[in-house]
């Protein structure tokens, strides 16, 4: 198992991402029925359950059903969340077994994030 402490972020630490990185890289892998309910500005939807057979997609498979660019092994800011954490740790962990080297998970996940946002 991950060391699970160095594989997550917290809130602010996801906000101050937001706000100055150009090279986050969200990913929400709730269910599609929960993310109808609503989602984190920027995030890409990949339920947990396909994250492994997404992320070991080459580079021109992922763009065309996601409509984004795969991320590098080496992204520096490639980041999971569920709505509590669980499933969002269980994706980064799966991403760090692919190779992707600094896959972390925001554990607060949407329920943290629209408390906070008033959403």
């Amino acid at each position: 198992m991950a060391n699970t402490t160095k594989t997550q972020i917290s809130y602010a630490d996801l906000k101050a991402l937001m706000e100055k990185s150009q090279s986050l890289f969200l990913v929400d892998v709730r269910t599609k029925e929960e993310v109808d309910g609503g989602c984190i500005p920027g995030s890409i939807h990949v339920p947990v359950d396909t994250v492994e057979t997404a992320f070991a997609l080459d580079s021109d498979e992922f763009k065309a059903k996601y409509g984004v660019a795969k991320p590098s092994l080496d992204a520096p800011e490639l980041v999971f969340h569920c709505q509590m954490g669980r499933r969002g740790q269980a994706a980064t962990d799966k991403a760090l077994a692919l190779g992707f080297q600094s896959a972390r998970n925001y554990a607060g996940g949407y329920k943290e994030w629209s408390e906070k946002e008033g959403k």
